[in-house]
């Protein structure tokens, strides 16, 4: 049961500290609008859609007027689009694309999520057809989020799908070249993908899903990094269980929130993600929250071992708040969306190869980069098997959101808006890795995989 107290205590977090709802994420199955005829598929994708979230937007803004919690997002994935196309008799899933986008604007969400495609053993006709039409369906749609997963710790590294995302990747920048390539901030490659994440741009709706369901993602690094001040110099010890008691405190207005909009809008509730999400204001940035632990700037020695802190005792806060934790539910680096993360990359404390160490041990991977606009596909690919690898190796979900700028070099920024922010482009290495993208196949997986 909330006191007085605890209710006071939140109260402040909202107000002072940024604490907020990042998103509520209504999972939607699509199972049955499998369709041969395309324009069929589509219009019964557009009702399906228009029918379950008609009162999304409006019982999250209830609620945040009744309960003086912000909820920051309202959004909605579905059933990977390669799936429920599949059966269409088409070359490209644009259209879909477009139905997605329509939809989601008459329900009033910011973004949807599920243009998406599981290939980590290999690729269906179907698969193909969606990565390829991802492209152009990032040009033509405001709403609409891609992700293709191209690992696992099961069945390993589909090199084919990797090296051919590399090539998406680069030509979604070139069809966005006039928003600096905006539309590669909507695609995400995964290894290890969840069916249940909240957040956007990865979001999709699991095949093992109900047909319909309500997922909230929290945030607060601004709440944490405020309560690591009261405990300056003191051991780690008290530093974990400062955050482990915050973290608690956070979740437990995330399941708050979570049971009442699925009591209300008639769906079951399913999980809170924990993960503390940054965004580009100053005062809500994990990479302060390191840097409270006695770090100079984030990116220095010591910054891997700081965010693993972090990540744990989140994990361990927010697990006893909650019946059902899940998604992604750790510490996000998104270098675009974290103020602190952006002043370490201009000073130049910040660099890829310490992102990919650090997402070692924190939640996906090398995220909202923004990289020289003329590096190479092959370059990309290599930067998505890297991050796959890690993923794969230490059974965890490992991502890439990366923004091949057009004309844009090292020292320049690409300027996103609203919570995506602003990235500084940042350098790659200029060593080729053409031939090792070249080869194809898959790397196998790790004897971990062998379990059962």
């Amino acid at each position: 049961m909330l006191n007085q107290n605890d209710i006071l205590q939140t109260q402040d977090m909202i107000d002072k500290r940024h604490l907020d709802i990042r998103t509520i994420t209504m999972g939607i199955s699509l199972m049955d609008c499998c369709d041969p005829d395309l324009s069929v598929c589509c219009a019964k994708i557009y009702k399906k859609i228009t029918t379950c979230a008609k009162n999304l937007v409006k019982v999250g803004e209830d609620i945040e007027k009744e309960f003086g919690i912000p909820i920051v997002n309202k959004r909605i994935s579905v059933t990977p689009i390669s799936i429920v196309a599949g059966a269409c008799q088409t070359e490209s899933y644009v259209e879909i694309a477009r139905t997605l986008d329509a939809a989601a604007e008459v329900c009033g969400v910011n973004f949807i999520g599920g243009f998406s495609a599981l290939v980590q053993k290999g690729a269906t006709t179907g698969d193909w057809k969606l990565m390829r039409s991802i492209p152009e369906a990032m040009a033509a749609t405001q709403r609409v989020c891609a992700s293709v997963n191209v690992g696992s710790t099961k069945a390993g590294i589909n090199m084919d799908a990797v090296a051919e995302m590399g090539r998406i990747i680069k030509k979604t920048a070139e069809l966005t070249a006039d928003n600096d390539g905006l539309g590669c901030a909507k695609v995400v490659v995964f290894a290890n993908a969840v069916e249940d994440n909240p957040f956007m741009a990865g979001a999709f709706h699991g095949v093992g899903e109900p047909e319909c369901v309500l997922n909230v993602g929290v945030s607060g690094p601004g709440v944490v990094y405020h309560a690591l001040q009261s405990v300056k110099g003191q051991p780690f010890d008290v530093v974990a269980e400062t955050i482990k008691k915050t973290a608690f405190q956070i979740t437990r207005m995330g399941q708050l929130v979570g049971m009442e909009a699925s009591r209300r809008l008639g769906i079951p509730f399913g999980i809170v993600d924990l993960s503390l999400a940054p965004t580009p204001a100053v005062g809500d940035s994990v990479a302060r929250i390191l840097e409270e632990m006695g770090l100079e700037v984030c990116g220095t020695h010591g910054t891997t071992a700081a965010l693993a802190l972090l990540n744990d005792a989140v994990k361990k806060g927010g697990v006893m708040a909650s019946n059902h934790v899940g998604g992604l539910s750790g510490a996000f680096i998104p270098v675009s969306e974290d103020e602190g993360m952006i002043a370490a990359a201009e000073s130049g404390d910040l660099f890829l190869d310490k992102l990919e160490a650090m997402t070692c041990v924190c939640s996906v991977g090398l995220d909202m980069i923004a990289v020289p606009g003329d590096t190479t596909a092959s370059t990309i690919s290599a930067i998505i098997a890297d991050e796959a690898a890690i993923g794969m190796v230490n059974s965890k979900t490992t991502a890439v959101r990366i923004i091949p700028a057009p004309s844009k070099v090292v020292g320049d920024r690409v300027e996103m808006g609203g919570l995506l922010g602003s990235a500084p482009v940042m350098p790659v290495h200029d060593k080729s890795s053409e031939q090792f993208v070249a080869r194809g196949g898959r790397i196998p997986a790790p004897l971990q995989s062998l379990k059962n």
